[in-house]
């Protein structure tokens, strides 16, 4: 009894830290404020504009698929950002575990939302090319974007060894998951022995099972992440290095550490466990601040204060959902339209630009944070995003199409599969280095432009069982 009671008391804690904010918040704003910030939280706000335009479009001229499938790509772009400011705001009044749970399932709507509608028409294609489009899209892209914007103001940014490590294992693994399937196709295609209905409903039940082994490594991820491993997020895990050439830099980093000194409740580090970074050529030491919460102060005063009310928060969230399933059912609808004329294909459309619009919002917010040398949140965001895509959205989508009836598999097409590969060595590689310069943000960018390049020519493969896919889609 008494080891039972000790478990419940456990559970209990853990359970209250789930809305028990990190730290206090600001005073409540007032409605006119919270408008205001709303409106102008962005300038891609003004792409709002596109949602009534798109919506009109597709009443009155139902048949002009090129201009329905434009106007509402841009109307989604600025709904993202919506979205994000909305989780973002609600991640203030919670605790750390329940604001990375909404992080996992609200900020990813977008996808979510593009992937369950085509899904329900039977569009595998395009399922599949934007999940891998948008793993490559935050791995290349959007890191480039973060790495460059932080090169450009410092010499070298530098970012904790335990986080690259981690991102590299969860990447690498989501990679071999997705060959898998692949390589079991290409060990028994063309084989006398097994014929092709066989084959693809075993790729199907490897698919599955391999869906739900990849929900519970990224539950064993937040669990070490939130729970058992915590202490490291406070103890050098996610140490920042910060490098500058540049004095007027070195004299606002030596103001911080006098703000460090000043401030009774923050742990600065000491030197014989946190060794100091060399800065330029002056002889100049800056050391290294293991503790993210200092590097999210501004010299101007707290950012955790909230800038919008709960109600206005969770309404704006409700608000931009609904918005975003109707355009985004405008947008899938128009694809095909799109498509028919042969001058852009599925394959590009998912790869290329539907990434681009549900990370556009987030990649902003990135390099702003990478610019602002909070380099470790800007790898947050963008490689944080691929490895949701990868171990929980794509998954379920699986898991989805499974209860559906729709033969989605992680069989996925051979050039898109080679291509997640090629990104994800090069990124590994610069994650475990554990610094960044803005020669290397550039390359991988233009990685991204080659591939993009690529998929421009490709017309796209079908996927396995495209036979079933068609007789669903008639019935």
């Amino acid at each position: 009894m008494p080891r039972i009671r000790s478990i419940l008391t456990v559970l209990r804690q853990k359970a209250a830290t789930l809305f028990q904010p990190p730290r206090e918040v600001g005073s409540r704003p007032s409605f006119w404020k919270s408008l205001r910030t709303i409106l102008l939280c962005s300038w891609l706000n003004v792409l709002l504009v596109f949602i009534p335009i798109s919506w009109a479009l597709n009443f009155s001229l139902p048949n002009r698929h090129t201009l329905i499938f434009i106007f509402s790509f841009l109307a989604i772009i600025p709904l993202a950002k919506l979205l994000t400011l909305a989780v973002d705001e609600l991640s203030l009044r919670t605790g750390q575990t329940l604001a990375g749970l909404m992080n996992v399932i609200l900020v990813r709507s977008v996808e979510l939302i593009v992937s369950i509608i085509a899904l329900k028409k039977c569009e595998l294609t395009i399922v599949q090319s934007l999940l891998v489009g948008s793993i490559v899209t935050n791995l290349l892209l959007g890191l480039g974007m973060c790495f460059f914007a932080g090169g450009l103001r410092f010499s070298e940014q530098g970012f904790g060894s335990i986080f690259a490590e981690m991102c590299a294992s969860l990447l690498t693994i989501s990679v071999i998951a997705i060959l898998l399937p692949g390589a079991f196709y290409m060990a028994l295609k063309g084989s006398q022995d097994i014929n092709e209905a066989t084959i693809d409903e075993s790729i199907l039940k490897i698919s599955h099972g391999v869906a739900v082994i990849l929900l519970l490594t990224y539950s064993s991820y937040l669990f070490f992440n939130l729970f058992s491993h915590r202490s490291l997020h406070t103890s050098g895990g996610f140490s920042i290095r910060y490098h500058s050439d540049n004095p007027f830099e070195f004299h606002r980093l030596r103001r911080r550490r006098r703000m460090a000194d000043n401030l009774p409740n923050l742990p600065v580090p000491e030197p014989d466990v946190y060794p100091v970074d060399h800065v330029g050529d002056q002889g100049i030491h800056v050391g290294s601040y293991p503790d993210p919460e200092f590097w999210r102060m501004e010299i101007e005063g707290d950012e955790d204060a909230p800038r919008i009310t709960v109600v206005m928060s969770v309404s704006l969230l409700v608000a931009v959902v609904v918005f975003i399933t109707i355009t985004v059912e405008y947008l899938v609808d128009s694809i095909n339209g799109v498509t028919t004329g042969g001058g852009i294909s599925k394959v590009f459309i998912g790869m290329i630009l539907l990434p681009i619009v549900g990370n556009t919002a987030k990649h902003t917010s990135a390099v702003g944070m990478s610019a602002k040398d909070r380099l470790v949140w800007g790898l947050d965001i963008v490689v944080g995003s691929s490895l949701h895509i990868a171990l929980v959205v794509i998954p379920f989508i699986v898991i989805l199409a499974w209860t559906l009836g729709k033969p989605l598999s992680l069989l996925f097409d051979p050039l898109e599969s080679i291509v997640l590969v090629l990104a994800v060595l090069p990124v590994n590689y610069v994650m475990q280095k554990g610094k960044s310069n803005w020669l290397e943000g550039i390359i991988l960018i233009y990685m991204y432009l080659i591939f993009g390049v690529t998929f421009w020519f490709y017309p796209g493969m079908s996927p396995v069982a495209y036979h079933v896919v068609e007789n669903l889609t008639m019935t």
